[in-house]
């Protein structure tokens, strides 16, 4: 098994895949994207630390055989060693591949010089890189920045580093770490790396449309699209870049009494996943993203966040989509 043939189709048909982001995309939502398009769908990231394997955080982040295939848990830390048990132990419980997170901007995270920070330091990067390649037996994947800031973008020399060492992919980001999430990404360091490499890159930021996703993989000839924020509450973006790249047209919208089924499904996860007090919880931000979407999605929400049980949630879900037949 490879990193091409577990993810990566030919270049005639690009991959359309679900970021890893934390708190978002644990299995039930994957499950959704994947219903709905997503060619592969990364789990949310976990640390490599082992004292915090079996925190309550992490216990519902590991790798799950119950899950379909290809299973894809991201890893996050900066001990070359930790890094590589974990991927080890990820492995033995049904990882099929291992992505390490090389683009996360959050403050506690960089503050330990993981995530994104890490592409400050090359020859760390290099070590993790080879002790984890040489730990597992299945492909391990890199997911990066544009570099640390705009006066140090460095994710070409972070990408040969990553083909050299046997990395069988890289996701990149069109941002660098400074950036965090604002502003526009950019898509020329993209298009550079992938010109210099011969291992599949995927495109990542701002993909939020059809349209765009189409100009991204034209522009930077990149092997497949990476879609974070733009899914959120909106799992219908996988079907419809994937038929627009292959048709040129657009799809419909999703109807009602799809938000209906879909919306119920994830709510009933949640709730199966996470339990009653945490789930409805947790439910909240979900709605949040997908009423976005909906007609009176504003009172919807304020309605939902009010609610505290599984119960009156699906009740008020019920009633909602009965009131706007």
């Amino acid at each position: 098994m490879t990193g091409h043939s577990l993810v990566f189709k030919d270049n005639n048909s690009p991959t359309i895949a679900l970021a890893p982001m934390a708190g978002v995309t644990d299995i039930v939502f994957r499950d959704i994207c994947r219903n709905l398009g997503a060619d592969y769908a990364v789990a949310e990231m976990v640390a490599s630390k082992k004292e915090l394997w079996q925190s309550t955080k992490s216990l519902s982040r590991h790798a799950n055989k119950k899950e379909r295939s290809p299973r894809i848990i991201q890893l996050l830390g900066t001990n070359p060693q930790e890094l590589a048990e974990a991927a080890l132990w990820q492995e033995s419980k049904g990882a099929e591949m291992i992505d390490l997170n090389m683009g996360c901007p959050a403050k506690k995270v960089c503050n330990v010089a993981a995530g994104s920070a890490l592409m400050a330091k090359p020859e760390l990067v290099a070590k993790i890189f080879s002790d984890l390649v040489n730990a597992v037996k299945i492909p391990v994947s890199v997911k990066i920045r544009t570099g640390t800031d705009a006066s140090n973008k460095n994710a070409l020399s972070i990408a040969k580093l990553a083909e050299d060492t046997g990395i069988k992919a890289i996701t990149i980001h069109g941002r660098t770490r400074a950036d965090k999430f604002s502003g526009m990404a950019e898509y020329d360091t993209i298009k550079q790396v992938k010109q210099e490499l011969s291992i599949p890159v995927i495109a990542n930021g701002d993909i939020c449309s059809p349209q765009q996703a189409d100009f991204v993989l034209k522009y930077t000839s990149a092997n497949g699209l990476m879609i974070g924020r733009a899914a959120q509450g909106y799992p219908w973006i996988f079907r419809e870049i994937s038929h627009h790249l292959k048709t040129g047209t657009l799809l419909n919208k999703p109807t009602l009494s799809e938000f209906k089924a879909t919306i119920t499904q994830h709510l009933l996860g949640l709730y199966d996943l996470y339990g009653e007090q945490q789930g409805y919880r947790i439910a909240r931000k979900h709605l949040g993203w997908y009423s976005q979407h909906l007609p009176n999605g504003i009172e919807l929400r304020k309605q939902f966040n009010k609610l505290a049980s599984s119960e009156l949630q699906l009740d008020l879900i019920g009633r909602y989509f009965e009131q706007n037949k």
